[in-house]
């Protein structure tokens, strides 16, 4: 919700009459300029949430400018920023967690964990960020709408269009399929997840893959094997997915 609105020009405080108020201009992601054409008067409204800077300011208010005249709802001009990627809210709804995942807006210069910095709770996001990197990696950054159909990847544009093709495999009475930013496999791990819709939830399908860690550092009693035993708990596919893991860890610990 927009809150604060502060006058300018030492006008007073104004309320919020958004049905008249358009948009004169961003100060940043979370300071707008709004104008009311039929009282000619201006203010100044702080939107919630935190601003994301990571490709700077410059990028926000070439993107920003397109809005210029247009409507300035309360209702809804919080989550088109976050749902643009300009603003972090202070729960990442699933609006924001695409956003992130998808790397719109700010986050398009994120470094590759920053979605695991934000999302994780109790694995540390460098492992986490270097795991996703072997299992859904796009660009240089892990993908959430990915599915891998036995040993097929699949990457998809958005979240709905891949429930529709694990909607269709299911169909087919087909589980040997991974789901997701982790790549969550669907036959072992079905029951984890309240639905196929959940299991693409970007920080769901981070949780599931923490607690699989998490089980298989308890079983060994290793950082490495519980990394390779997430793919494989034979040698050789276990030791080739450690391999490139240590690979992607080294990039993301020189912040590539």
């Amino acid at each position: 919700m927009l809150n604060r609105a502060v006058a300018l020009a030492g006008v007073g405080v104004l309320s919020c009459a958004a049905h008249a108020d358009v948009i004169e201009r961003f100060v940043s992601p979370d300071y707008v300029v709004t104008r009311d054409e039929a009282k000619h008067t201006r203010q100044l409204i702080h939107l919630t949430g935190k601003p994301v800077y990571f490709c700077g300011l410059n990028a926000f208010a070439s993107w920003s400018a397109k809005l210029t005249g247009q409507s300035a709802d309360p209702k809804t001009l919080d989550q088109l920023l976050v749902r643009a990627g300009w603003i972090q809210p202070s729960t990442l709804d699933e609006d924001a967690q695409a956003a992130i995942t998808e790397r719109r807006g700010g986050w398009a210069c994120a470094s590759a964990q920053e979605p695991f910095v934000l999302m994780h709770s109790t694995v540390d996001p460098q492992i986490l960020a270097s795991v996703a990197l072997n299992e859904s990696a796009f660009d240089g950054r892990a993908w959430p709408w990915t599915l891998n159909v036995a040993g097929q990847g699949f990457f998809f544009a958005n979240r709905a269009d891949a429930y529709a093709a694990i909607e269709y495999l299911l169909a087919q009475k087909r589980c040997d399929f991974d789901v997701g930013i982790m790549q969550v496999n669907w036959c072992y791990h079905a029951s984890r997840f309240a639905s196929p819709w959940d299991a693409l939830a970007p920080r769901t399908n981070i949780a599931v893959a923490e607690d699989i860690l998490n089980e298989n550092y308890q079983k060994t009693k290793s950082v490495a094997k519980a990394v390779a035993y997430y793919h494989s708990a034979s040698f050789g596919p276990g030791s080739a997915y450690l391999s490139r893991f240590v690979a992607h860890l080294k990039q993301i610990q020189a912040g590539l």
